[in-house]
């Protein structure tokens, strides 16, 4: 989708100090895991019911069964997708716990079937047209991912916390896009997505070593609300006031949850090299007890 970017000397432009990009933040695009071609398989449904009004009751039923079947394959589409572009984006992810392209593909051909039997009663031209409908579903949207990555030597117990704080960071961060919408400023919509991928990368850092919770719990917690409940009523009063001074303030705000939010996640990633730094210590120790000569750092 494409969006309208301002700046000092744009028609809807304030000082420039509240529009300088911070760290490259603002240059990330955007893509929408859906995609055209998926948002297409909502339209068939729609004639399907009008083709389906003078067929009379059994042929009206069919067409309406048919139709919902695959406007909620075209649903579970959606969120298959999203899901998987979520698992891509994620060095350590958990497999989907349901497949959902799968099921859409599945449901896609009973849709297609049941079409096929409104004007060819019968089983064998219905289910060879469903057959070929699942099969072309598959080949153009895939399946779901299979297998978690990255989860080998994962305390599972840690991974479920992990991911109970993570869903509530995201839900905090989604609030947030939300309560800015109303806000109706696209620089301070900027400013807002520059702390959010900061506090992703805190949020990936823990998802990638759940021993990092307890140090980043606060931030994705108490810290995240509290950013919440401020950008909500900043965009509560910016919308009914354009308040300089509020805007301003919730900028600084934004600034210094960004800086706190980016030092905490360089001070777990130090932390994590240390806590390595420390385990080959103490093995190479342990192997020269055992007469194993090591060659130092220093040979290499």
């Amino acid at each position: 989708m494409a969006q309208r970017y301002g700046g000092k000397f744009s028609p809807d432009g304030q000082s420039e100090d509240l529009s300088t990009p911070q760290d490259g933040a603002y240059t990330r695009a955007k893509v929408d895991p859906v995609g055209a071609k998926a948002n297409l398989l909502f339209i068939p449904a729609i004639p399907m019911v009008f083709m389906s009004l003078n067929d009379g009751a059994i042929g009206l039923t069919v067409g309406l069964v048919s139709a919902g079947i695959l406007t909620l394959a075209a649903w579970l589409l959606r969120g298959g997708l999203h899901a998987e572009a979520e698992y891509n984006a994620r060095r350590v992810a958990r497999r989907p716990a349901l497949p959902r392209k799968v099921i859409s593909s599945v449901l896609t051909g009973v849709g297609i079937a049941l079409a096929a039997y409104r004007s060819e009663p019968g089983l064998v031209a219905p289910l060879l047209y469903g057959a070929a409908a699942m099969g072309l579903h598959m080949a153009a949207f895939g399946f779901d991912p299979m297998k978690s990555k990255g989860m080998e030597g994962v305390d599972t117990f840690q991974q479920d916390r992990v991911a109970r704080v993570v869903d509530e960071a995201e839900r905090h961060l989604g609030a947030m896009n939300d309560a800015m919408l109303r806000a109706g400023d696209r620089q301070m919509e900027q400013r807002l997505e520059a702390f959010q991928l900061k506090a992703r990368d805190l949020i990936r850092t823990v998802e990638e070593d759940p021993r990092d919770l307890t140090a980043a719990r606060k931030y994705l917690g108490v810290y995240l609300m509290g950013a919440r409940d401020a950008t909500i009523k900043f965009a509560d009063v910016y919308s009914r006031t354009k308040d300089a001074k509020a805007r301003t303030d919730y900028a600084a705000l934004l600034d210094d949850l960004s800086t706190n939010f980016d030092a905490r996640t360089k001070k777990l990633l130090l932390d994590d090299r240390s806590d390595l730094n420390i385990e080959i210590d103490v093995l190479r120790d342990r192997l020269q007890r055992e007469g194993v000569t090591l060659p130092s750092a220093d040979d290499h």
